[in-house]
């Protein structure tokens, strides 16, 4: 029988009956799998349970709190976060498998290969998009946000070479979706800690999002998928920031 891989897995959920499968397919050789859910109402739990007997429900806090809880949670020193929407290669884990042995690092960012509208996105801003994913749990915790959420390390840190795979965004209504809710979690984090003029970001930070997303960083090597993914975002930054002016002025 092959041998476990000897670091904790840390997984939050919400009605990800669509993904969760292939997911929690692509670690069930790690030796511990945490899944921390916000009280799903498809066969999200019912899934995950085939994989793991490791799961919770906690009520829905924001992502850093509940990743943290999944943190708290696991057995090992070791720890890899990983989303639903994201699979975790043979390459990858060979390499964590070799990389945790070094006893002087304590984190490493993982390169992150995005998939948008079924294609792999190379420039953008969206590749090698390292995150830091693999940590020790004693010196590391997540830092306390809304959104976009970072895992803080306290020691050295080092960057793996093999990806892990992002299914992101397979339709522009799925990204809508999410632009809606991830930017009234970013309106309510900006506002409450009054880092921003609404009215002048709202005039001048999305055009300078799609240039730099398109231009800067290239995004029109990435064809129709640079310009239309560059476009949305410039959006979603024009929707957050209104949202902070609407809090300011309209409530």
């Amino acid at each position: 029988m092959q041998k476990k891989i000897p670091v904790s897995i840390a997984i939050i959920v919400k009605n990800e009956e669509r993904n969760i499968a292939e997911a929690l397919e692509s670690v069930r050789d790690f030796d511990d799998i945490v899944v921390v859910d916000s009280f799903s109402d498809d066969r999200t739990v019912e899934l995950c349970r085939k994989y793991t007997d490791r799961v919770y429900q906690h009520e829905w806090v924001n992502f850093s709190k509940h990743k943290q809880i999944a943190v708290d949670y696991a057995k090992n020193e070791w720890v890899f976060i990983l989303d639903a929407d994201e699979r975790a290669t043979p390459a990858l884990k060979a390499e964590i498998v070799s990389r945790i042995k070094d006893e002087k690092i304590s984190g490493y960012f993982a390169p992150r290969k995005n998939y948008f509208l079924g294609r792999w996105i190379r420039h953008s801003g969206w590749w090698p998009d390292y995150s830091m994913r693999l940590f020790r749990k004693s010196v590391s915790h997540l830092e306390p946000r809304e959104v976009h959420e970072r895992v803080l390390v306290n020691g050295l840190t080092a960057h793996l070479k093999e990806p892990f795979e992002h299914y992101t965004y397979r339709t522009v209504s799925e990204y809508i979706a999410k632009m809606e809710r991830y930017s009234t979690m970013s309106a309510k984090e900006i506002y409450d800690k009054k880092a921003a003029k609404a009215v002048l970001s709202i005039f001048i930070n999305p055009p300078a999002a799609f240039f730099r997303m398109y231009f800067l960083q290239q995004g029109f090597r990435d064809g129709l998928h640079g310009f239309v993914l560059a476009a949305l975002y410039s959006f979603y930054t024009f929707l957050k920031y209104l949202k902070v002016w609407e809090r300011k002025h309209c409530a």
